[in-house]
């Protein structure tokens, strides 16, 4: 078998130059490697990635005191029309520090209360023109393949 005789080789050298000298690819290598460890019952190839469990809180988290605190602060009718960056300003100018503004967001954003409070234009989706035509010369087109046609691929 070429396998032991490429795994000697590996020793002095690389294995794609074993394999190389032996006139055989280094994939064809790899196969009969992993078809070897396979009928031996051997694990073979790469490691299965570790099972992780929930990332643990950090300690310096909000508590859910907290983060009611900062929902309270920021549903009052005096920031209803502010953007987050403006409430935590006018927050810091009173002397309060509840959160940064990045966690202010992502608060906000875990409630859904966050979204674009710009006016945002509702466009209607533009509908496709249905074209039937009964007879020749009824309806034109610049492209005639976006027309319908009973069989695919015919015009």
């Amino acid at each position: 078998m070429i396998v032991p005789l490429v795994a000697e080789l590996a020793a002095l050298m690389s294995i794609a130059t074993a394999c190389a000298l032996l006139g055989r690819s280094r994939a064809s290598h790899y196969r009969a490697e992993a078809e070897a460890l396979r009928r031996a019952g051997l694990p073979f190839g790469p490691e299965p990635a570790p099972v992780r469990g929930p990332r643990p809180t950090p300690p310096n988290a909000l508590t859910d005191a907290e983060r009611q605190r900062v929902l309270e602060v920021l549903t009052e009718p005096r920031f209803a029309d502010k953007a987050v960056a403006q409430a935590w300003a006018v927050l810091l100018d009173e002397g309060i520090y509840l959160c940064s503004m990045s966690t202010m967001r992502r608060v906000l954003r875990a409630n859904h209360l966050a979204g674009e409070r710009r006016r945002q234009a509702t466009h209607p989706p533009r509908k496709k023109p249905e074209l039937l035509a009964t007879k020749p010369g009824q309806v034109w087109s610049w492209d005639i393949t976006k027309l319908r046609s009973p069989v695919r691929g015919v015009y």
